[in-house]
């Protein structure tokens, strides 16, 4: 992954799962033991907000199904994780690649 997109996701995986603002940057692998130790804890105590932002983020529903389920050869916060970090790098090369142009002849109402 390149630079400005693990910036990008590091950046959106901070917000979203309510981490506190990194100082340095962090490799894939130190991101990913980031966010498993994090889904752990929400595993743990807000299940039903980590489900609601999978939801959210849309991760695919079978996916996270098969990461929570005894069947899954890698712990669930591991494989939940790992379908986090993907999905938010799809996120990052979108947001880069797709970049939204500002409408010009939008009325004063209708921006946003």
């Amino acid at each position: 992954m390149d630079k400005d997109t693990l910036t990008t996701t590091t950046e959106l995986i901070v917000k979203d799962f309510e981490l506190e603002p990194l100082e340095t940057k962090l490799t894939e692998e130190e991101l990913l033991q980031l966010l498993a130790d994090q889904i752990a804890q929400m595993i743990e105590y807000r299940l039903e907000f980590l489900l609601s932002l999978m939801y959210r983020l849309d991760v695919n529903e079978q996916k996270v199904n098969m990461a929570l389920s005894p069947h899954c050869e890698e712990p669930a916060n591991i494989a939940l994780a790992k379908l986090v970090l993907e999905r938010q790098k799809q996120r990052a090369f979108t947001k880069k690649h797709y970049v939204q142009n500002e409408l010009d002849d939008l009325e004063e109402g209708l921006k946003f």
